[in-house]
């Protein structure tokens, strides 16, 4: 394998979106979308910078930084991106660097899934990708009240998974994911670089 865990390390958590499964581009295009139809300007700039943030947040800071306070709400536009989002999500593929290390140390090693989306779409996003029998730890935005960079995520799966935060290698995507980790003493390891991470891919 060309990509493998750090020495010394006793458990894996795994980021979900762009790290396991490469859906950012998916969530991209079902976000400009929703975001079109009230007018709002959605890009891969500002996608980037919340990644990791639950979609209703997302939503909420979009209704206010455009002045749409008592004309639409959070709500509605988070619907409408979970409805194209839905649409798109069959055809996501698994990050195939990262599930390779998955499948090596399944049975092995500790591992779980800490996420900023919510549990219904999660799980969703593995059985799509057929991953959904590799995890049976998964801390999503339903499971906690802070969410990345707050490492309260990363802690929960450490405290399910029964292994020292010290001795954990977390692969995410995400500088949110990234500052989490290292908040929550382990070993933050960026997947950008492993694949071909092109938002903009066009759906």
């Amino acid at each position: 394998m060309e990509h493998d865990i750090k020495a010394g390390v006793k458990g894996l958590i795994f980021d979900l979106d762009g790290t396991l499964i490469d859906s950012m581009p998916h969530h991209l295009a079902s976000w400009k979308k929703a975001c079109a139809a009230y007018g709002i300007l959605m890009d891969v700039d500002y996608l980037s910078r919340h990644a990791g943030t639950p979609g209703w947040l997302i939503a909420e800071e979009l209704v206010r930084s455009n002045g749409l306070e008592g004309k639409v709400s959070s709500e509605q536009i988070i619907e409408l991106k979970s409805t194209y989002y839905t649409e798109m999500q069959k055809s996501i593929k698994p990050v195939y660097p990262v599930v390779e290390i998955v499948k090596k140390y399944h049975g092995i090693l500790p591992m779980s899934v800490g996420t900023g989306g919510n549990r219904a779409t999660v799980e969703r996003s593995l059985e799509v990708t057929g991953l959904s029998d590799y995890f049976d730890i998964l801390v999503t935005a339903s499971d906690i009240d802070n969410f990345k960079p707050h490492p309260e995520t990363f802690l929960k799966c450490a405290e399910a998974m029964g292994v020292d935060p010290s001795e954990i290698e977390v692969f995410e995507d995400g500088d949110l994911g990234i500052k989490a980790a290292e908040a929550a003493g382990m070993i933050p390891t960026n997947v950008k670089e492993w694949y071909d991470s092109n938002w903009e891919k066009v759906f």
